[in-house]
């Protein structure tokens, strides 16, 4: 597992993690913001109506209504992103990166309204009368070229083929496995029912769910996300307040530090100015999604006469994902101070490295060096890993000149364990990871039976203070306002509505893409495989699961931003349509000139 992680980790270096997919992303979103001239602030009001339904018509072609496209696009984006997410940007690039996942949020309004416009535009009727689209379908009639001597090569279809393969794989590592993965964690930490058991209702759950097809799928949402929504905000706004001499210190940190890093502050060792924008960046897109081509699957099947309506309507998306929760989610946990501070907590393997040397990041020598080791900057000189074994008497490491690192932090107060009991013996350590001795192995029964009941396998675990991140470093956040200890069960109860409808949304991307792919006589396989994904994942470790996630994101954005910069002028001319047609349709309205572009 180790080694898979660190391949997957190595390949986003190139992609996602690259500086290349940051100037690809903002600068598509940057050239049709100036293209098309923002209209994320001059459409904006106008959105609002269409999403009420005011220019409904009965006779409008679709499966679902604005409003429940809108709504199964958000359970779509509004997931993990908004509270693991978000608390994994600040943990790796401070408060900075969260300016850039909101600068991120503003570009993409208009990118998510351009490549949902494009992409209604070109959608399919299905024979059964449903709606298939998205941007694979754009590539397919749009972007193929015609040579002088009339033959037509097929770079569309390949386009189009490629991104539907990606969006299948993105199915899993964005709305399947870091979904149930968050959720089994949070509820694991919170209630201390086994993720396993966790994993398989909400699999059965998410079964009976999606076998329904989009129209079911829009009915839950529906419901499910203004529900969802107002338990987190209620819940955020209390530790907010809370802690309100925080607030305006967290704001301040958020931007004062955007154009040059965050310093070491706490067991926070730092984050340079290129790492904030690129992990705001990235955690920005997986939290709004916007420019990665999975929210015009969702917004194809609303019932709109034409496309640009529902492109209208997108604009709210990030607005809502990003701006809104977001912001709250980062202010909670900058205002209640659990982002820089080391708390007792339970070591996930791949968060862990053991190093030879010991150090102490209160030592401003020592803060270097340990920056230097962490830094993705790879001339940096690093410190020396540690290879051999380890001894540990009654649950204390033993061994001196060495200090193990968790979550980008010098871990405290170490305790082996083996079940709930000190563990006391030999540990063999390989390139700075455990490699466990035969007795110190879980016996196959008693990890079963662990899954079920709390603290009864015989795993060795290690637990101690350290910096945190993801989901439970958001629940810890939520019990720092008025409710204490009662604010995780707001993050519980949160992430479970949120993480459950994203998986739900983008089992529909999902099944769209095998459509195109190879049918939708293969879909229901699909939907077999998705389901049990889902299950396993609920007792994965979670670092693997979210390198993934990185890398599919990545591999489903390009085409798509590459696909909408060739058509700039298809979707600027289909705009200008829109507005001379609903100028006839709706006189009343006076349309200004200012919205013709």
């Amino acid at each position: 597992m180790h080694a898979v992680n660190d391949f997957l980790v190595w390949l986003d270096g190139y992609i996602g993690g690259h500086p290349w997919f940051v100037f690809l992303l903002l600068g598509t979103g940057i050239f049709f913001t100036l293209y098309l001239g923002f209209p994320q602030i001059r459409y904006f009001k106008h959105a609002l109506r269409i999403v009420s339904g005011k220019y409904d018509h009965k006779s409008d072609v679709g499966d679902t209504s604005h409003f429940q496209a809108l709504t199964t696009a958000l359970s779509g984006t509004v997931g993990t992103g908004n509270i693991a997410g978000v608390a994994l940007a600040i943990h790796l690039g401070g408060p900075a990166a969260l300016f850039w996942m909101l600068v991120t949020a503003f570009i993409g309004m208009t990118t998510k309204f351009v490549e949902v416009s494009i992409s209604h535009k070109y959608r399919d009727i299905l024979p059964d009368g449903s709606v298939s689209g998205g941007p694979m379908y754009y590539m397919k009639k749009r972007l193929n070229i015609k040579r002088k001597n009339g033959k037509l090569i097929k770079v569309g279809v390949i386009m189009g083929g490629f991104f539907a393969v990606a969006t299948v794989l993105s199915s899993f590592g964005t709305g399947s496995l870091p979904q149930i993965n968050s959720i089994s964690n949070s509820v694991f930490a919170t209630f201390g029912i086994s993720h396993i058991v966790t994993g398989a209702v909400l699999a059965v759950l998410l079964a009976m769910v999606i076998i329904g097809g989009i129209k079911r799928i829009a009915k839950v949402t529906a419901t499910l996300v203004p529900l969802m929504a107002s338990i987190y905000l209620i819940g955020a706004l209390l530790v907010i307040f809370t802690n309100l001499e925080n607030i305006i210190p967290s704001f301040l940190s958020i931007f004062s530090n955007a154009f040059t890093g965050t310093a070491a502050t706490g067991g926070f060792l730092g984050a340079t100015f290129a790492f904030a924008v690129n992990r705001g960046v990235n955690r920005g897109l997986f939290s709004n999604e916007a420019g990665q081509g999975s929210a015009p699957i969702a917004h194809s099947a609303a019932k709109a006469p034409e496309p640009v309506s529902e492109g209208m309507v997108a604009i709210l998306e990030p607005f809502i994902d990003t701006i809104v929760i977001c912001t709250l989610t980062g202010l909670v946990l900058l205002s209640s101070g659990v982002w820089n501070e080391k708390l007792e907590n339970q070591f996930q393997e791949t968060d862990m490295e053991f190093v030879v040397g010991n150090y102490d990041d209160e030592v401003e020598s020592h803060r270097i060096k340990l920056s230097n080791h962490i830094s993705n900057d790879l001339d940096l000189p690093k410190l020396q890993i540690y290879n051999g074994p380890i001894e540990v008497i009654e649950g204390k490491l033993e061994t001196e000149n060495i200090s193990l690192l968790h979550a980008e932090s010098v871990a405290e107060d170490i305790k082996f364990l083996k079940g709930v009991n000190p563990f006391t013996g030999q540990i063999i350590i390989e390139n700075g990871k455990m490699v466990f001795p035969e007795e110190a192995k879980v016996n196959p029964g008693e990890w079963i039976k662990g899954l079920f009941v709390k603290g009864s396998s015989d795993k060795i675990i290690i637990q101690g203070r350290s910096l945190m991140h993801s989901a439970p470093l958001t629940t810890r956040a939520f019990t720092r306002g008025v409710l204490g200890e009662w604010g995780k069960y707001i993050v519980s109860i949160g992430l479970l509505l949120f993480a459950f409808s994203t998986a739900i949304s983008w089992s529909y991307y999902g099944d769209r893409a095998i459509t195109y792919l190879v049918g939708q006589k293969y879909v229901v396989y699909y939907r077999m495989v998705y389901v049990l994904a889902f299950f396993v994942a609920s007792f994965t470790d979670t670092t693997i699961i979210w390198s993934l996630s990185y890398l599919t994101i990545a591999i489903m954005t390009v085409p798509n931003l590459i696909g909408i910069l060739i058509l700039r002028k298809d979707i600027k001319g289909t705009i200008r349509k829109y507005w001379l047609d609903f100028s006839k349709e709706y006189p009343e309205e006076k349309i200004s000139r200012k919205y013709l572009v």
